[in-house]
């Protein structure tokens, strides 16, 4: 399938999905967000895909936030869209395991898209902002709703209103990201991360993300019940009787997704 705004290849396990706009700083226009769902669905449907990675080219931007050429012109019924808020939902639905990659500044529609994945990987001078207030409108690709989730109220509001702006290293301490890396290795660890996941059975991280993602919709006394019953489908897999037996015999299983 070709793409004119993003780069996309299949590296082993990994789906590596890059922004490909840089003399832009990776601004996110609607044709960009019409091929991000695209690719992703392009992933999701490859059986050699075991987690997705999104990143952005050059050395200074994940992505800059939406393209404002084109927010200028954006009405109502635009932004109602589901394309606009649909990529990181998009991403977060996705069964398989979903990486952002972040490099240089991740803001506005570009930090939203990172938001929808369920691992943030960032670079030392990567920084987080949501600058939209002072375009006169608010983020519209689900920040706030996500942010609160993941960094608490506190530092969410602190972002939204204030439009502070997060460095690396405290993203680090809020947990909007995981782990920091020097730009070098950026590529290389989420590659390492993709080797890791494909290490386990298939079902596994599948049903892993949807517990966390349905769970945290509900109840908890919903979301343990639904915990045991997806454990107890798992304990008739032909891959859990590999994973024990190749644990007692000290070598590597050979999960063949059954």
């Amino acid at each position: 399938m070709a793409y004119r705004e993003l780069l996309y290849e299949v590296e082993g396990p990994l789906a590596l999905i890059t922004i490909n706009r840089p003399d832009v700083l990776n601004a996110i226009s609607l044709d960009t967000l019409s091929e991000l769902h695209r690719a992703v669905d392009e992933a999701g449907a490859d059986e050699r895909v075991r987690a997705i990675a999104v990143t952005g080219a050059g050395p200074k931007a994940f992505a800059s936030g939406s393209d404002l050429s084109e927010v200028e012109h954006r009405d109502l019924k635009q932004a109602m869209e589901p394309l606009v808020q649909g990529i990181a939902e998009k991403l977060q639905r996705c069964p398989k395991p979903t990486i952002a990659a972040v490099n240089g500044i991740c803001f506005g529609g570009g930090l939203e898209v990172a938001l929808g994945c369920d691992l943030r990987v960032a670079t030392r001078n990567a920084s987080f902002a949501t600058p939209e207030g002072r375009l006169g409108i608010i983020p519209g690709g689900g920040a706030t709703q996500r942010l609160p989730r993941i960094v608490g109220r506190t530092w969410a509001m602190e972002m939204l209103v204030m439009g502070q702006r997060l460095d690396a290293e405290r993203a680090l301490a809020l947990g909007l990201v995981s782990r920091l890396v020097e730009p070098e290795r950026l590529l290389p660890e989420v590659r390492e991360m993709a080797d890791h996941i494909a290490g386990y059975a298939p079902f596994v991280p599948v049903f892993m993300k949807a517990m966390v993602n349905y769970g945290m919709e509900g109840s908890l006394g919903a979301g343990l019940a639904l915990e045991k019953f997806a454990q107890g489908a798992l304990l008739g897999t032909e891959d859990k009787a590999e994973g024990l037996r190749a644990f007692l015999e000290k070598r590597e299983p050979r999960f063949k997704g059954r």
